[in-house]
């Protein structure tokens, strides 16, 4: 389906930022990607949906979280 399509190009573009940025807030994100931050929060259940996990801190910090165990 279309949609599951641009969704997951939406998402990939997160992962990237957060991935070079890890720990980044939800509006430093929504500034790189020149979306409101609120954009970014209704996307991040969708990213888990999607097969990307993330753990957040206290401070609303964003982390890819890896399951790669060697």
């Amino acid at each position: 389906m279309a949609w599951r399509r641009k969704s997951r190009d939406k998402y990939a573009q997160m992962v990237q930022i957060i991935q070079a940025q890890p720990g980044i807030q939800a509006a430093h994100i929504a500034a790189q990607l020149g979306v409101s931050p609120s954009t970014v929060m209704r996307r991040l259940p969708g990213m888990e949906e999607a097969g990307y996990l993330l753990s957040e801190d206290d401070n609303g910090g964003l982390y890819l979280y890896s399951m790669d165990r060697k």
